[in-house]
C-alpha cells in the first residue's frame, strides 16, 4: 500500500513538473478562487441553517407555551381524558409537531402522542418511561428549556415547558418540533450545486492543464532542450513534433537554424583545429610554464613546463578549477588576485613563491588578463610560471661569496694595519725582539692575504669557464714533486709521508699544473689536520674494469689518506663549499676555506668527482679517478 501511494505521489509530482510556471500560477489562482467561493457558499448555507434552527426554536417555544397554557388547568384537575382529546386534536392540526409528552413532577411520562402506551406492570416486571431532566429543573425560572438533537430526517427541536399552577410545579410538557422542510430542501440544494460547481471547475482546470501540457508545454520544453544542446555545440539536435500554427513555424525555424550551424561547423572545424594546434604547439615549446584559465577559474590550456613545475604530470587538469590543483603555498598567494582580475579590478600581478613540493624551488608567477578583440571584456587569465631557482641560488651564492671574501680579507688587513701602526707610533719604545715579532706577524698575515687572493683568483678562473689544455700527465712525477714540496713540513711536524704508486702507471688525460694544485691542497690539508706521529699516504693505481661492463673505460685512482682528526658526518656534505673550514668547528689551524672548492672544480674539469671517507679520530681519505690518455 505504501509503495502504491509513493508511486502515485511520484506520478503526480512528475505530471505537475511538466506544467509551465504560468500554468501553475493559473491553477493555483483557480484553486484559491474556487475555495473562496465554496467557502462563502458554505458559510451562507450554514447561516441559513442557523437561522432556520433559530426560527424552529422560537416556533417551538411559542407553541409549547401556548399548549401548556391550555392543558395546565386540566392537569391541575387531573382530567386526563380532556388532556388526551385536546392533545390529539392539536397534534393532528399541524405537521410541525413530531411528538407530545406529559410527565409528572418526578419525570414519569403518563401520556404521549403518537407513541403513548399504558404501562406494563406485573408481579415480576415493571416498565415505565421517564424524561431525563436536570436535578434543579424547573428551578426558579418558569421559562421553557430548548435543546436540539439529530435524526435521520434532520435536526429536531425539543422544547420542555414546566406546568405550574399557583406556583406549584405539576410536571413538564415536552414537544418535539420537526425542521422546516423548505429551509432544509433549500440548503441541501445550495450545497449540492456548490459541490457540483467546484468539481466542474476543477475538471475544466485539469483538462486545460492536460491540453496545455500536450500542445504548449511539451513543445516549449523540447525547444528549450534543443537550444541548450545548440549552446553546448551539438548542432545535430533536431525537434520532430507534428504541430501547426505558430509553434510549428517556430520548430521548423529551429531545425533550419540547427542545420545551417552544422554546415558552418563542418566548414570551419578544420581551420579551428589547425589554429588550435598552432597555439598548443607554441605554448608547449616555450621555456616558461603557461596556464590559461577562464573567468570561472577553469583550466583551458596548460603546457608541459607548467605540468612539471606544479607536479601535474599524469593528471588531467584541463576543465578543473585551477585553485584546486595548485600547491597550497601558491593557492594562498594568488586566489584573491585571480578573482580581482576576473572582476576587472586589476590587469596584472607578479609573485615570487618558494615551493617545497614536489621539489624545492623558487618560482616567479605572472598573472595577465586576456581581453577580447575589442578589448572591452575579460575572456580569461594567463598564468606564466618561471623557474628562477638557479637565479636565486646564484644570487645567494654571489652574496655569500662576497660576504665571505670581505670577512676573510678584513681580518689580515686589520692585523697588518694594527701592528704597523704600533711600530710607527711606539717603535722607539719597543725592544728589537718585539719589533721583529711584530714584523714577523705582519709578514705572516701578508702571506695569508696573498694565499687568500690567489685562491680566490684560482677559483674565479675555474668557475669562469676558462679553457685549459689537457694532455698526457705522468701522475708519478706529480706525486713525487708534491711529496718533495711537503717533505720538510712533514718532518718538522713528525709526520710520516708515504708514497704508494703502482709501477708502470699509464699516463692520464689532464692538466699537469691543475693536478699538481689538487695534490698540493689535499696533502697540505692532510698535514694540517694530522698530529705528530701520524701518517699521510699518497696512492695511485689503475682500476680493474668492472665485470659485465662493456662501456667502462680504464681509469687511474688517486688517493690521499691521513690518520688525522677526521671529519664529522654532518660536515662531510659541506666540506667542498667555499669558505667552509673544519677548523671553524675544532678551532685548530687557519686557512682560507677555498682549497677543497678548488679541488672539486679541478677534478670536475677532468670529468670526474672527488669522494671522501672519514671517521672522527681515525682519519680521512680523499680519492678521485682519472681517465687514461689515449
Amino acid at each position: 500500500m505504501l509503495a502504491l501511494l509513493k508511486t502515485i505521489r511520484e506520478a503526480i509530482a512528475n505530471w505537475w513538473s511538466d506544467f509551465t510556471l504560468q500554468t501553475k500560477l493559473l491553477a493555483v489562482a483557480t484553486l484559491v478562487v474556487s475555495l473562496v467561493m465554496s467557502g462563502l457558499t458554505f458559510w451562507a448555507v450554514n447561516t441559513i441553517q442557523q437561522d432556520a434552527r433559530l426560527n424552529d426554536t422560537r416556533f417551538g417555544r411559542d407553541l409549547g407555551l401556548l399548549l401548556a397554557a391550555n392543558v395546565t388547568p386540566l392537569i391541575a384537575e387531573n382530567n386526563l381524558t380532556e388532556i388526551a382529546q385536546f392533545s390529539q386534536r392539536f397534534y393532528s392540526s399541524t405537521s410541525s409537531v413530531r411528538y407530545m409528552l406529559y410527565a409528572d413532577e418526578g419525570g414519569k411520562i403518563f401520556f404521549g402522542i403518537p407513541f403513548w402506551e399504558p404501562e406494563v406492570e406485573n408481579s415480576l416486571l415493571t416498565i415505565e418511561r421517564r424524561i431525563q431532566l436536570p436535578e434543579d429543573y424547573p428551578g426558579n425560572d418558569d421559562k421553557p428549556m430548548v435543546r436540539q438533537h439529530n435524526t435521520p430526517d434532520g435536526i429536531v427541536t425539543d422544547v420542555f415547558v414546566p406546568l405550574i399552577v399557583n406556583k406549584k410545579y405539576l410536571g413538564v410538557l415536552a414537544i418535539g418540533i420537526n425542521p422546516n422542510q423548505t429551509a432544509v430542501i433549500s440548503t441541501n440544494f445550495t450545497r449540492d450545486v456548490t459541490i457540483a460547481v467546484f468539481i466542474t471547475i476543477w475538471v475544466m482546470v485539469i483538462l486545460a492543464g492536460v491540453i496545455n501540457a500536450l500542445t504548449i508545454t511539451k513543445p516549449i520544453k523540447e525547444l528549450l532542450v534543443g537550444v541548450k544542446q545548440i549552446a553546448t555545440g551539438n548542432f545535430k539536435q533536431r525537434i520532430d513534433l507534428p504541430l501547426g500554427g505558430e509553434l510549428g513555424e517556430l520548430i521548423l525555424s529551429f531545425n533550419d537554424m540547427a542545420e545551417r550551424l552544422e554546415r558552418y561547423e563542418e566548414q570551419n572545424i578544420e581551420e579551428l583545429t589547425a589554429e588550435k594546434a598552432k597555439l598548443e604547439t607554441l605554448v608547449s615549446t616555450i621555456a616558461d610554464g603557461a596556464v590559461l584559465i577562464d573567468n570561472n577559474m577553469q583550466v583551458i590550456l596548460v603546457n608541459p613546463t607548467a605540468r612539471r613545475i606544479f607536479g601535474w604530470d599524469g593528471h588531467d587538469v584541463v576543465g578543473s578549477n585551477v585553485l584546486h590543483q595548485l600547491p597550497p603555498a601558491i593557492q594562498m598567494e594568488i586566489t584573491r588576485p585571480l578573482y580581482e582580475m576576473a572582476a576587472g579590478e586589476c590587469d596584472s600581478a607578479e609573485f615570487r613563491i618558494h615551493l617545497n613540493q614536489p621539489t624545492k624551488r623558487t618560482i616567479r608567477i605572472l598573472l595577465t588578463t586576456v581581453l577580447n578583440l575589442q578589448r572591452e571584456s575579460i575572456k580569461g587569465i594567463a598564468i606564466t610560471v618561471q623557474d628562477i631557482t638557479r637565479e636565486v641560488e646564484l644570487n645567494e651564492a654571489k652574496s655569500q661569496f662576497i660576504s665571505n671574501v670581505s670577512h676573510e680579507l678584513r681580518t689580515p688587513l686589520f692585523n697588518i694595519k694594527s701592528f704597523i701602526e704600533t711600530l710607527h707610533d711606539y717603535g722607539e719604545d719597543l725592544s728589537i725582539e718585539q719589533r721583529q715579532d711584530f714584523l714577523k706577524t705582519v709578514n705572516h698575515e701578508t702571506d695569508r692575504l696573498t694565499r687568500l687572493v690567489n685562491d680566490v683568483l684560482d677559483l674565479s678562473k675555474l668557475e669562469s669557464g676558462r679553457s685549459y689544455n689537457f694532455d698526457g700527465v705522468d701522475l708519478a712525477q706529480a706525486i713525487e714533486q708534491t711529496l718533495r714540496t711537503y717533505q720538510l713540513n712533514a718532518k718538522d711536524k713528525g709526520i710520516e709521508l708515504i708514497q704508494e704508486v703502482a709501477p708502470s702507471l699509464p699516463l692520464v688525460m689532464g692538466n699537469y699544473d691543475l693536478l699538481l694544485q689538487v695534490l698540493a691542497n689535499l696533502v697540505g690539508n692532510a698535514l694540517k689536520f694530522t698530529k705528530a706521529g701520524g701518517k699521510v699516504a699518497l696512492r695511485a693505481y689503475q682500476l680493474d674494469p668492472k665485470p659485465h661492463s662493456q662501456n667502462q673505460s680504464p681509469r687511474v685512482r688517486v688517493e690521499v689518506a691521513d690518520t688525522g682528526i677526521g671529519i664529522a658526518s654532518e660536515d662531510q656534505q659541506a666540506i667542498f663549499d667555499r669558505f667552509f673550514r673544519v677548523e671553524n668547528r675544532v678551532h685548530t689551524l687557519e686557512g682560507t676555506g677555498l682549497g677543497l672548492s678548488i679541488v672539486r672544480n679541478i677534478v670536475e674539469r677532468h670529468g670526474s668527482k672527488v669522494h671522501l671517507v672519514s671517521e672522527v679520530g681515525i682519519g680521512t681519505t680523499f680519492w678521485f679517478d682519472l681517465a687514461l690518455c689515449d
